[in-house]
């Protein structure tokens, strides 16, 4: 089912569940949820979606609560605005950080791989919907992602040799997967940005879809995967990002069968 964009604004939510059954209200992003799909936006526009502590600790929870939604079966991520994220907002970090002790500092160890384990090895699938600019950030946040999709003209970058920064949220992991080594240097070494189609053609992107219709493609494809059992959805998860960093086919071909056997009953032969 296809909604127009402004429609979806109607399921918008401000406050989320948290596992212990308190409600944070979430002041970066936005959550809708619309036919099984959790859309997450990104929701600081006025700025380009710069991201700040508030955020990723956001992300974390509304990612965490997706996962143990039952009526969740996938998550798009996306931005409001013209941009996904532009990436750090260095004016409010130090703020944020100061303000909010409960909260972890970037690169703080805990959001990281609070962040990065959660996406890698989440159940169900998510889709990256790149609206518009992403940098530094903005593109490390979308790696774990299973699908990119981004929109004609979008402009992608790694800034952090220019920043004096090592890459983080794990990217020093996905990029040469995605891309290959020297592909991932070149972006990586050089901190130049590329343009959605160069990024379609070196792998970091997927799909490339005209701006207007973005949002719409990632629900089309979200029900497409969700017409498909979520437990079948969530074993070949598992099963790609093993067989993708298995030291052999032996040991990946072993791993789809402890998978097979995993399927629902009715699923199994003889059901």
């Amino acid at each position: 089912m296809l909604l127009p964009i402004a429609y979806l604004s109607r399921f918008v939510h401000l406050y989320f569940k948290q596992g212990n059954g308190s409600t944070m209200k979430y002041q970066t992003i936005t959550v809708d949820i619309i036919n099984a799909i959790a859309i997450i936006t990104l929701n600081r526009p006025k700025i380009l979606n710069a991201y700040t502590v508030r955020m990723g600790e956001e992300l974390v929870h509304a990612f965490e609560n997706c996962k143990e939604n039952d009526t969740v079966k996938s998550v798009i991520l996306t931005g409001a605005g013209r941009a996904f994220c532009a990436g750090v907002d260095l004016n409010e970090l130090n703020k944020d950080a100061s303000q909010e002790d409960d909260l972890p500092a970037l690169g703080d160890e805990r959001f990281v791989r609070n962040y990065c384990e959660q996406l890698f090895n989440f159940p169900k699938p998510v889709i990256a919907a790149i609206n518009g600019p992403a940098i530094g950030i903005g593109v490390t946040m979308t790696l774990p992602c299973d699908i990119r999709l981004a929109s004609e003209g979008a402009k992608l970058g790694l800034p952090f040799a220019k920043m004096g920064i090592i890459p983080g949220l794990g990217s020093t992991f996905l990029l040469p997967k995605l891309l290959g080594l020297s592909q991932a240097n070149i972006l990586a070494l050089t901190g130049q940005p590329i343009l959605s189609k160069e990024a379609q053609a070196h792998g970091l992107v997927d799909r490339i879809v005209p701006r207007t219709e973005l949002i719409q493609e990632a629900i089309s494809l979200a029900e497409v995967i969700n017409e498909n059992d979520p437990t079948i959805v969530k074993l070949i998860k598992e099963a790609l990002n093993f067989g993708s960093s298995a030291d052999s086919i032996a040991h990946a071909v072993t791993f789809e069968q402890q998978q097979n056997d995993k399927r629902p009953e009715k699923l199994q032969p003889d059901n």
